[in-house]
């Protein structure tokens, strides 16, 4: 009586197109990945609920045997990305332009988080909050506002070897920030596919020169 009455599901859940879905449920890379959760939940987090970043799955594969416990970043934009990089390297300091998320983020970052909560002004402080540090930084994650400037502030505070990842930069709209740091030397290597939470393909890049940090 099982064996029939799983038939019969199974007939029906086709017969609605909706088998495909059942199966994705059950087993596979999104579930494995907690897409599902995440999707659920509308927070970036993995299958057991453990925070993620916001960006591509294929990047945070790449990012994760790569990265080290000695590694310093610097963040445009905080959140459960934070609460992911603090897991896995020595310091993250951290600019937010949003109060109230600045605010959530503050009362549970860890010891090894420094957070700024500067006003976002196109050009401004926001922007030139990383030119405060010096050679300081192994991996600079520009996931905020005003992503051009952000980006042309921060060589400075990059390690020789250090590297710029940048999310959504399949963006026409930030086109003068990636010319601009290929004309100081980075390729870029792209990771395309889904991220946490939403159900769109989107892409997360590298900006990286030789003997960077990842070893690329």
């Amino acid at each position: 009586m099982k064996k029939i009455i799983e038939a019969l599901a199974i007939y029906i859940l086709k017969k609605v197109d909706l088998y495909s879905l059942y199966c994705l449920r059950r087993g596979g890379q999104l579930k494995n990945a907690g897409w599902f959760r995440s999707f659920r939940e509308e927070r970036s987090v993995d299958a057991d609920g453990s925070p993620l970043p916001w960006i591509t799955y294929p990047a945070i594969e790449f990012l994760k045997n790569r990265i080290h416990a000695e590694m310093s970043v610097f963040e445009y934009g905080c959140g459960n990305s934070t609460l992911w990089w603090a897991s896995k390297v020595k310091e993250v300091i951290s600019v937010e332009h949003e109060n109230d998320w600045y605010q959530k983020i503050a009362t549970i970052k860890p010891e090894n988080v420094t957070l700024y909560r500067v006003d976002l002004e196109y050009g401004g402080t926001y922007s030139k909050k990383i030119s405060e540090f010096k050679n300081r930084f192994d991996i600079v994650v520009i996931d905020g506002r005003d992503r051009v400037n952000c980006a042309k502030n921060s060589l400075q505070a990059l390690k020789p070897d250090g590297v710029i990842i940048w999310d959504n930069s399949d963006r026409l709209e930030y086109q003068e920030g990636y010319k601009f740091l290929l004309k100081n030397g980075f390729r870029k290597i792209e990771f395309v596919g889904m991220c946490p939470v939403v159900n769109i393909k989107t892409e997360t890049a590298v900006f990286y020169r030789d003997k960077n940090t990842l070893g690329i």
